[in-house]
């Protein structure tokens, strides 16, 4: 039984922009411009070059081998070993889960101010709640998915644009100050962090198993998301800075629904408000869409236990490793604290983004004969400028994580080892 393909570009473009936008703006600009103060574009801006480099990476990668488990099958197939390819699947399995922690509590952060909630545990709640719906929307099948993110990406670029109207041609707009930052050490920190708006893009790679044309459609959705993106981050990060001082926005568990209010009032509030609901549980959702095509593909490599590959004879969904990605995620959210969740990813993903470059630069000279209907641009001979620039940006963003979010890093890389090596001495006994 295979997953059913029912997506074409205008889909997997919107999964995109979708995935991309809810996690960015809404869920952590605030924090980003308590980092980098009225910089905080720059941030945005540093985090599109690095995302560009390895998304051109990824397309390449996704037409040569358009298969469900993106950088795991990746890197088995640029070097032959089992070990790494399941550690980077495993370190991007638990990235992509904490991300859905830290997106959902966004969700419920702006939940809870909208519809004046009080209580200690009331956005644990609410973010659990959020991602129970979410997963039965999953298991659904991913032409309801697909509506979801085409609706909540309309509303949400709609809601982005009316921001950006107010920023630039209601309120006078001093261009000086966007280049003032508390230091420069901030705005790398904040790109650290804001690196995290951009992941989703990788994400589109993974549905290549149930899209129409994946060899041509992948790489393309994938391009068009992170240009389209880039633009609003950008514009909007300028935008909200120019209505809102950069320290209220910090202060603020509804930021950007706070920098809407000062033009357009309450209902502006109110607007905003449900937009950033919307296009956060869009974010949630394509992360655990995401997760579970990983497990999935990775299952049916054996590199995870069988059962994990089951797939629903009506729905044509992986079912057992949605269940397990929902669990998972409810554990992640009762960290509470949504910007280490967030650099929690940042970090696994930058790691993984490392992986399927140095994948990309070994396959252009040890696997030259393989068919390439997408080429990254930008070579010196076979040697892929692209690819060199996203691994040395990636490496460049992991020296602005702090040291107890690598060792949390470190743990779970040898969680994964030991894992690995038990699965790999019981497949011998028997």
């Amino acid at each position: 039984m295979k997953l059913k393909r029912e997506l074409g570009l205008l889909e997997t473009t919107f999964y995109g922009i979708g995935v991309i936008i809810g996690a960015g703006i809404f869920a952590l600009i605030g924090e980003v411009a308590g980092l980098a103060g009225n910089s905080a574009w720059i941030s945005f801006l540093i985090g599109a070059f690095v995302a560009i480099f390895t998304g051109l990476t990824y397309a390449e990668l996704s037409a040569m081998y358009p298969k469900a488990g993106a950088v795991f099958v990746y890197v088995k197939k640029a070097y032959g070993s089992d070990f790494w390819a399941f550690l980077i699947g495993w370190l991007l399995i638990f990235a992509l889960i904490s991300g859905t922690a830290a997106v959902s509590l966004g969700f419920s952060g702006y939940f809870i101010k909208l519809f004046e909630i009080e209580g200690s545990f009331a956005r644990i709640v609410v973010s659990i709640f959020l991602i129970l719906v979410l997963s039965f929307l999953n298991f659904a099948g991913i032409k309801e998915s697909s509506r979801f993110f085409i609706t909540t990406s309309s509303l949400v670029l709609f809601s982005l644009i009316l921001i950006i109207f107010s920023g630039f041609f209601v309120s006078p707009i001093n261009f000086k100050k966007f280049f003032e930052a508390p230091s420069l050490t901030g705005v790398f920190s904040a790109a650290a962090l804001v690196f995290f708006a951009y992941l989703g893009f990788e994400d589109v790679v993974n549905l290549a198993e149930e899209t129409k044309n994946p060899t041509k459609i992948i790489p393309l959705a994938l391009i068009l998301s992170v240009i389209i993106t880039t633009v609003i981050y950008v514009l909007v990060s300028i935008s909200v800075l120019n209505l809102v001082g950069w320290e209220e926005l910090f202060r603020s568990s509804a930021p950007l629904a706070l920098a809407a209010s000062k033009v357009l009032g309450d209902k502006a509030f109110i607007f905003i408000s449900l937009a950033a609901l919307l296009t956060t549980a869009d974010t949630s959702l394509g992360l655990m869409l995401s997760a579970s095509r990983i497990i999935y593909g990775m299952a049916r490599e054996n590199s995870l236990p069988k059962i994990l590959s089951r797939i629903h004879p009506n729905r044509k969904t992986p079912y057992i490793a949605i269940f397990l990605v929902t669990t998972l995620a409810i554990v992640f959210v009762f960290l509470r604290d949504i910007e280490k969740v967030a650099k929690l990813t940042s970090l696994g993903s930058l790691l993984a983004f490392i992986a399927a470059n140095l994948s990309l630069i070994h396959l252009r000279f040890m696997r030259p004969d393989i068919k390439r209907k997408f080429l990254a641009p930008l070579n010196i001979g076979k040697f892929p400028l692209t690819a060199f620039f996203g691994t040395i940006s990636c490496m460049a963003l992991l020296g602005y994580f702090e040291i107890e979010l690598i060792f949390v890093t470190l743990a779970i890389l040898a969680t994964g080892s030991l894992v690995f090596i038990i699965r790999k001495k019981r497949k011998k006994s028997i």
